[in-house]
């Protein structure tokens, strides 16, 4: 989609009911949604982070933005991901958080950043994080800027590609929790989203859908 017609559609987004679990279910994997049945938030604190989905223009079309982390020692190792991270005690709110970890991971300023609105959260149980998606859009033309120790590369996603469901498929997946079980996700070129990332994906795909 023509970046400059997306931006006329992105002021509805703020009115928009949210589908949170509904949309996030979609993309649920099977084990996962039998550890969040059986987890008890009132005998628990997670660790919160947040993450910036990011829209911009590239070649006049709407992309978004998303990150392979580099291969380390857990859980989410070399996995798809928004740019984001944990709170840190100078953070006045979840805002900054994912503003302050956008700019440190991809080197997109604060000021370049719209932030349209906050999206629905997600609890990922194998590392006891709770996380807080924000819609942001950025006019400006993107260089990014990779923090080596954290980023390995850039997965620029075309709207329109996005928006197409022929992208939602299954695999089967080694997990950090279980053995080898089928799982839902978005296939994005040679890669396949899926776990947190691919629910927060289908929460704002089936947003979009409302406003599009």
């Amino acid at each position: 989609m023509d970046f400059e017609e997306f931006l006329k559609y992105t002021p509805k987004i703020l009115n928009v009911e949210l589908p949170a679990t509904n949309a996030h279910v979609k993309m649920v994997p099977p084990n996962r949604a039998d550890l969040l049945r059986n987890t008890d938030f009132t005998k628990i604190t997670p660790k919160k982070a947040a993450v910036m989905m990011l829209f911009y223009p590239k070649n006049y079309q709407t992309h978004l933005a998303l990150i392979l982390r580099t291969s380390y020692n857990g859980v989410h190792s070399s996995q798809i991901a928004f740019p984001g991270g944990k709170v840190e005690l100078e953070d006045f709110d979840l805002k900054q958080t994912a503003l302050r970890e956008t700019h440190e991971e991809i080197g997109i300023h604060p000021n370049s950043i719209n932030v349209i609105r906050a999206f629905t959260e997600v609890y990922i149980p194998p590392s006891n994080f709770m996380v807080y998606p924000f819609l942001g859009v950025s006019q400006d033309d993107l260089e990014f800027v990779l923090q080596p120790d954290e980023v390995a590369g850039m997965v620029e996603f075309p709207l329109v590609d996005f928006m197409d469901d022929s992208i939602v498929k299954s695999t089967s997946i080694k997990t950090s929790y279980a053995d080898t079980m089928e799982v839902p996700g978005f296939q994005v070129n040679e890669h396949f989203i899926w776990g947190a990332t691919a629910m927060m994906l289908s929460e704002l795909k089936e947003t979009l859908k409302l406003v599009l």
